[in-house]
């Protein structure tokens, strides 16, 4: 069986959020929450509530009695839209800053060949 949990538009890039997401790819879910737990980035703070969404999803939607038993099976982090501003520079010039978004989604599974 498979639960899931998803997060859109959330103001995190995904490229830091890849970062930490590969981390528990493939983990138990206590394993899982140990590590997010230790790591000090803005990303594990969202994937652990993300991540405990999904648990929860799967004591309530789905009957599951051994929560401890689940894995990660996917992680997706995927890019929203960006919001673009301009800083002035030099000489008359401008840059722009892209102020990019996220769309997460953790998959459990309760079997290890889907994972």
């Amino acid at each position: 069986m498979k639960v899931s949990a998803r997060l859109r538009y959330r103001h995190l890039s995904p490229r830091k959020a890849r970062q930490v997401a590969d981390l528990i790819r493939g983990k138990k879910v206590p394993q899982a929450l140990s590590i997010l737990a230790a790591t000090e980035r803005e990303a594990a703070r969202v994937l652990e509530k993300l991540m405990r969404s999904a648990v929860a999803n799967a004591g309530a939607n789905h009957a599951v009695e051994d929560v401890d038993a689940l894995l990660v099976a996917e992680v997706c982090v995927d890019g929203g839209p960006m919001a673009k501003r301009w800083r002035p520079r030099a000489r008359g010039r401008a840059t722009m800053i892209r102020k990019r978004t996220s769309h997460l989604r953790v998959l459990l599974s309760d079997d290890e060949a889907s994972a």
